[in-house]
């Protein structure tokens, strides 16, 4: 056979399949959700996102470009489809995201107003103090004025006392303020709850409940409490700072009060600052251990 009839025939071979290849070239659904894709890419917000769902998306767009005609509708369904997972995924996953920045801006925001609050209330309380010691030398100067007229002697005193109680009170008001949003101020940062305390001649005292213990160690509860407590005591200045924990046997309290150390050194509490002892008393559900910060 000559190679000329042979020409021939690839020529229409090439002729009769060339109006299918331009046709699927052409083809306004594979361009329309090729268009979407590429858009979608393009953006510059969430081009970069939900890339699995793109290349699913991209896949069916070339299974439906070599589709036969008896393929094809169910090809086009599952390319529309996979476009609009692409676009919703992409769309869903900026969302997220977006919301997460939102939720560690609001977090960043409270904790500013906390510790703006707390400065405010720490620099109420240098205030009174300041005024407490100019009362002090006020009371002072009138007391030895006082001595030297007997009479008026009773009445001073009694007005001196009444002033200087009323400054005690509201100095004791605004440290407890201060203590007050110090402790917001733990609790966000720490993200775990302070245990409750309670102000006495020691200072403030915080009470660990059994259940912040399993036999010598922290249980996870007392591990959280822990944490917010080591916060807590690194906002402002502190005195000493004492661990006490209660069991009939004195060795598992001791070890109860060594954990209970450990972990507030572990959370940023220098450790030449607390102390730590273990008693021979029986503890209470709701006070297995205390933690005493001194005025």
């Amino acid at each position: 056979m000559s190679l000329r009839p042979r020409g021939f025939a690839l020529a229409a071979l090439l002729l009769a399949i060339a109006p299918a290849l331009v046709l699927a070239a052409d083809d306004p659904d594979v361009l329309r959700l090729q268009a979407r894709l590429d858009a979608l890419q393009a953006d510059p917000t969430l081009g970069r996102l939900a890339a699995y769902e793109q290349l699913e998306a991209r896949q069916a767009i070339t299974s439906l470009d070599d589709a036969r005609r008896s393929e094809r509708p169910g090809a086009l369904y599952v390319a529309e489809r996979r476009v609009e997972i692409a676009e919703t995924a992409a769309a869903a996953e900026s969302a997220k995201r977006e919301l997460a920045g939102l939720d560690l801006q609001r977090s960043d925001l409270l904790l500013q107003a906390s510790r703006r609050e707390a400065e405010r209330a720490r620099q109420e309380a240098e205030l009174l103090r300041i005024q407490s010691q100019i009362q002090a030398e006020e009371t002072e100067r009138l007391r030895l004025a006082a001595e030297a007229e007997a009479a008026a002697r009773s009445d001073v005193e009694q007005a001196l006392t009444s002033a200087t109680g009323r400054q005690a009170t509201q100095l004791s008001a605004a440290r407890r303020k201060e203590a007050a949003l110090a402790r917001q101020e733990a609790e966000l940062v720490s993200g775990a709850k302070l245990p409750a305390s309670t102000f006495d001649a020691r200072g403030e005292a915080f009470a660990l409940p059994a259940t912040a213990f399993v036999q010598g160690a922290l249980s996870g509860d007392g591990k959280a409490a822990a944490s917010a407590l080591a916060a807590y005591l690194q906002i402002g200045k502190r005195g000493r700072i004492r661990v006490e924990a209660f069991a009939k046997d004195v060795k598992l309290a001791q070890a109860r009060a060594n954990a209970l150390k450990a972990a507030l050194v572990a959370g940023g509490v220098p450790a030449a600052q607390v102390q730590a002892n273990g008693k021979a008393a029986a503890g209470s559900a709701k006070k297995a251990a205390e933690v005493v910060v001194a005025p």
